[in-house]
């Protein structure tokens, strides 16, 4: 370590050796609850903010349904998805990602997608965003990430070179940022983009064999988007447009809905596709695994009070039903300790009480106590398992189904590395007009960036996408792409 260089050290002082990749057993994972630097870094990450959510703190959401369109029951024993007209009721919440609760809705950001099912087996919680990728695949980046996206604790602004620096450093961000620079980057409302579980998961059948699975909403009422300076304008004029065309529109019985699609991979598949599967900043291709149709989700209810609804609905990626199980994607399995440890803190120890986020199916456990209690506390039951009084006790039929894990125990990153390939891909995909208004977006998010070297370093990483994309960026930007990069 050269002198000058300052050492990264724990809370507790101690320095890190490794602040890119978490631990994990083997390269795929899944992540070590051994890691401690990790979760400290989640948890204090967690508790960053009072009281509004970190990230995703301005919203909107809506009651509906979930209806059965397809039997998938080959692939999965959840009850929600078991027959062709079941109706679930459900509750989802759109949101921004960087801004503060007042900001403005039309900003470029990607948009959380949130949706709750209230299952006859609990809750199970879908939490995504309008994209099919993220900026990062490891949980451990994920707190340096957000700090990007917020305000210099200097200056108090928006802080482009920190964006930009973050996004040079990590080229795994490559796909997302291209999709956030794109037309699809300002979604014209809530009701016009699509959804995504963006995650790999696991669905289990009766018979306990098992599948990779990816989540595809499709909107109903067709993709629209609004133009930079449209939206600029209307975050100046109103500020809560997306919030209240959502709220007219259900107001007026004009109710949004989405087509449900699954991309279904056999579980042997994951060791031989060309991308490793459980990367969250990669897709796969609808040519390999096509989308398969599950079912309708529809809009049809206001909340009846914003803060009782909206604002303390609580999502984690970690609240399954039988049927549904996590991969060992790393940012997966980070989300699975850090959403639910931040309701913990910004809402309380006891947030599944509240009516919003109460299972609609009975509760049984040992939980007793914490801030605001609101139920009888178990009453004068037995508080303790195992016990000899007839006690809530484990369903053996529910055990999560294995799958297995090779390696050394180690801080390590996937084995894949090509972050250039698939945003190329979608590069080349676009029309000639869609690429001339990606390639102005990014020139003008860019000129801002303090440090040549850091816009130098993220050209190159449009260039190894395609070529054309960085030369178009450079020229944008006035800079040489050095001629032996050219000739290479």
């Amino acid at each position: 370590m050269s002198e000058n260089k300052t050492r990264l050290t724990t809370g507790w002082g101690a320095p890190v050796g490794d602040n890119q990749n978490s631990m994990t057993a083997g390269s795929r994972g899944p992540t070590l609850i051994q890691d401690v630097h990790l979760l400290e870094k989640l948890a204090h990450f967690n508790r960053e903010r009072v009281p509004e959510r970190v990230v995703h703190a301005k919203g909107a959401g809506a009651h509906g349904y979930f209806e059965v369109t397809n039997d998938l029951s080959k692939y999965t024993k959840a009850a929600f998805l078991s027959k062709v007209g079941k109706h679930t009721p459900m509750f989802i919440r759109f949101s921004t990602v960087a801004g503060e609760l007042g900001s403005a809705d039309t900003v470029r950001d990607p948009r959380g997608f949130a949706v709750k099912f209230y299952t006859e087996e609990g809750n199970y919680d879908l939490v995504g965003n309008n994209t099919p990728v993220f900026f990062i695949r490891d949980a451990i980046k994920f707190p340096d990430f957000i700090h990007t996206q917020k305000r210099d604790p200097k200056t108090h602004l928006k802080n482009p070179t920190a964006v930009w620096d973050f996004w040079s450093h990590s080229p795994e961000s490559l796909h997302q940022v291209s999709i956030l620079m794109s037309d699809r980057g300002i979604p014209a409302t809530l009701r016009h983009m699509h959804g995504f579980g963006s995650h790999t998961f696991k669905w289990v059948n009766e018979k306990g064999e098992g599948v990779w699975v990816k989540y595809h909403f499709k909107t109903e009422q067709g993709i629209k988007n609004l133009a930079p300076d449209v939206a600029a304008k209307i975050a100046g004029e109103n500020p809560d447009y997306h919030t209240e065309d959502l709220f007219n529109a259900i107001e007026q019985g004009d109710f949004p809905a989405w087509k449900l699609y699954v991309q279904i991979m056999p579980l042997e598949d994951a060791n031989t596709y060309r991308f490793d599967p459980f990367d969250v900043t990669k897709v796969w291709s609808q040519k390999d695994y096509p989308l398969i149709e599950a079912g309708r989700m529809v809009l049809n209810k206001n909340p009846e009070n914003y803060f009782a609804e909206v604002e303390q609905a609580t999502f984690s990626p970690g609240s399954f039903v039988p049927g549904i199980e996590a991969s060992p994607d790393k940012m997966l399995q980070g989300r699975l300790f850090a959403y639910s440890d931040a309701h913990r803190y910004r809402v309380g120890a006891n947030h599944t009480l509240l009516p919003i986020n109460r299972p609609k199916s009975e509760v049984n456990n040992y939980q007793r106590d914490g801030q605001m209690r609101s139920d009888n506390n178990g009453g004068g039951s037995v508080y303790y398992e195992p016990n000899s009084f007839s006690g809530p006790a484990e369903t053996e039929e529910n055990k999560t189904t294995p799958y297995t894990v090779t390696g050394m125990a180690d801080s390590v990153a996937y084995d894949h590395h090509d972050h250039y390939t698939q945003a190329g891909d979608l590069y080349r995909l676009m029309s000639e007009d869609e690429r001339s208004r990606l390639v102005e977006t990014i020139v003008g998010a860019m000129k801002p960036v303090a440090l040549e070297e850091i816009k130098h370093r993220q050209i190159m990483h449009f260039y190894k996408a395609d070529p054309e994309y960085g030369k178009r960026i450079a020229d944008g930007l006035g800079i040489e792409i050095p001629q032996e990069v050219l000739n290479s």
